[in-house]
């Protein structure tokens, strides 16, 4: 024997099946998302750790070099450590636009790509 299911009883059907759907397909848009994000994140991590090591080492070069053709070694050293002060001091006056909001922007197109 069939149920008698009046049309109304079967539109809540419905739309209960439709917004648990639409709330697992948030669900999951917001895991790959959040997973662009993070992937990214670590690849530009890792990048930057091995970038940052081959500076060190060139650095460390340069201010043999630089010490070689002083005549004292620590003079190499500081003078790129006083570059490296200036390069620091530059980056602090100027944080906010060459760092915080390129860093915000990228974050956010990389959450609202295929919005």
């Amino acid at each position: 024997m069939k149920d008698n299911v009046t049309p109304i009883e079967m539109l809540f059907d419905k739309a209960e099946v439709y917004s648990k759907t639409t709330v697992e397909l948030l669900k999951l848009k917001a895991i790959r998302k959040s997973a662009d994000v993070i992937s990214s994140l670590i690849t530009k991590a890792i990048i930057t750790i091995i970038v940052g090591l081959f500076l060190f080492l060139a650095n460390i070069a340069l201010a043999l070099w630089l010490g070689k053709l002083t005549g004292e070694y620590f003079y190499g050293f500081l003078i790129v450590a006083s570059f490296y002060l200036f390069i620091g001091l530059l980056s602090y006056i100027f944080r906010k636009k060459l760092i915080q909001i390129p860093f915000k922007d990228n974050i956010i197109s990389k959450m609202m790509d295929d919005i």
